[in-house]
């Protein structure tokens, strides 16, 4: 049907599921404009509870910056905010209802909500700024409703995460038929795209599909059908559909074809690429990996240019394994992957353990071992998938410059020369957000670094300590005065290698 035909199924109050992450990835953007367009000609939809797992947007006008108008929205769970500062500004002003859930945790819950359970028992998120004894996920004053729950099952403490109706689904797909079949042969990724499609069907709510091309009933190869049409009740076709927001079409991206990746081009040598170095001597050989947003994309990098890609079983929270990771607005895309699963099964592997080792950034650490990456300077940012891997991974590194914000550091000759300080400190004496427990991980017996320039911390059961040292860091000046907690010292720490900070060696 037509656009406009298809939104307008849309109701005033409607709780509302959207797929997508960052660069355009599976969203369906006609839709989402189509609802804006009609919101501000006449002022419905209004009053939505929008509900999203990953970042949507482009920080500008798309993704969940469609959404971002007063009064359209009342309520957003989001698993993360970034690209649409407009919505941060809703939430900041108290204008919304904002919680911030675990991105896998969101889309696992679309699947008990398709399923008629009640709700999604599970350990992620405990200690977190999302356990609703600290924080319950809430974002201002103005929301004051639990939607998190602590219990206990056969003596276990687990949170439970509570159902709610989906009354939409706007969701994407490559082809349709005419009886509603969707494959999605040429997107990048799954996502939880059936997961919210069950959810709002099974509900009693409406799945609205935006998809490029619309074929005959039987083209599509019934193993090629991942939504199939018993679940769907109108399709939109965009023959301007897009694979991300500056990439029209890429089957390398979609896994339907290998193509040569080309090098990335020569890149100064810098601090990240020495964190990136001794980050990546954690790796051993068959180890299940999950690189993070960040500084963690050198180390995929790292992999990649030293052609070790085969010695590690990559993986992507989107549902993707192997290939070539792309980066920045494009981070959750790669390059002739090797394996496409839907997202909320890629996020039952990481609750369950399948993580080796997980690189992740950090914007805060303190004295516990927490870390922040969700909530910075006051703004919301939220933990996208961060919380399910850091949580359940066996290792977990956490990849990041000592200080922020005018730091000015030179590597290149084997030793670091810090010529002035970093107006932020990022080891602090308790973080703004919980976004990963230090005190939670040492029950759970996982190994935990913290990789800087200056220094590698390690966690244990007393608290952070110093294991190593960067050469041409003084101890005291530029590490120890430099933080706001006293870590453990050995007496003779020891001097990371030279060749981290070398710049001709690979």
């Amino acid at each position: 049907m037509a656009v406009e035909e298809a939104v307008a199924m849309i109701r005033d109050g409607d709780t509302v599921a959207l797929i997508g992450g960052g660069g355009g990835l599976v969203e369906a953007s006609c839709l989402f404009a189509a609802v804006e367009k009609r919101f501000l000609a006449s002022g419905h939809p209004r009053d939505l509870f929008v509900v999203h797992a990953l970042g949507i947007g482009d920080r500008k006008t798309r993704g969940m910056n469609c959404f971002a108008h007063e009064g359209m929205v009342r309520r957003v769970i989001g698993g993360h905010w970034v690209w649409s500062p407009r919505m941060q500004a809703l939430a900041r002003d108290e204008k919304i209802e904002a919680y911030v859930l675990p991105g896998g945790v969101t889309m696992q819950l679309f699947r008990e909500i398709g399923a008629g359970r009640p709700g999604l028992f599970t350990h992620v998120g405990l200690g977190t700024f999302v356990d609703p004894r600290i924080e319950g996920g809430k974002l201002n004053k103005r929301t004051t409703e639990d939607l998190v729950e602590v219990v206990t099952i056969a003596g276990r403490e687990l949170l439970r995460y509570r159902p709610f109706p989906v009354n939409v689904a706007l969701i994407r797909g490559s082809q349709a038929d005419a009886t509603g079949n969707v494959s999605l042969q040429q997107e990048p990724a799954n996502l939880d795209i059936y997961a919210a499609a069950l959810a709002a069907h099974n509900s009693g709510g409406k799945v609205i599909v935006q998809v490029r091309e619309a074929v005959e009933v039987g083209a599509l190869p019934a193993r090629a059908v991942r939504v199939p049409g018993a679940i769907v009740d109108a399709v939109v076709v965009d023959p301007d559909q897009s694979m991300t927001y500056d990439i029209a079409y890429d089957p390398s991206m979609s896994g339907e074809r290998r193509t040569p990746v080309p090098p990335d081009p020569p890149q100064p040598f810098t601090v990240r690429q020495a964190i990136a170095r001794r980050a990546a001597e954690e790796l051993f050989d068959g180890a299940v990996v999950n690189y993070g947003f960040g500084i963690p994309d050198a180390v995929a990098k790292l992999v990649a240019a030293r052609g070790q890609l085969d010695r590690y079983y990559q993986t992507i929270e989107h549902g993707t394994y192997g290939g070539t990771l792309l980066d920045g607005q494009l981070f959750g895309f790669a390059r002739n992957p090797t394996a496409m699963i839907d997202a909320p099964s890629q996020f039952d592997f990481y609750s369950g353990g399948g993580l080796d080792l997980a690189f992740l950034g950090f914007g805060e650490a303190d004295a516990n071992g927490h870390v922040n990456v969700s909530k910075l300077g006051g703004l919301p940012v939220g933990p996208g998938g961060f919380i399910d891997i850091a949580q359940n991974a066996r290792k977990v590194v956490f990849c990041g410059t000592f200080d922020a914000k005018g730091a000015e550091v030179a590597v290149g000759d084997g030793r670091i020369r810090i010529a002035r300080q970093g107006e932020v400190k990022k080891l602090v004496r308790a973080v703004e957000q919980i976004t990963f427990s230090g005190t939670e991980a040492m029950k759970r017996g996982q190994q935990v670094l913290y990789v800087t320039e200056r220094a590698v911390f390690r966690l244990t059961p007393q608290g952070m300590a110093l294991q190593e040292l960067a050469p041409g860091a003084d101890l005291r000046r530029d590490v120890l005065e430099r933080m706001e907690f006293a870590p453990l010292v050995p007496s003779e720490p020891e001097i990371m290698s030279q060749s981290f900070f070398t710049a001709q060696i690979g």
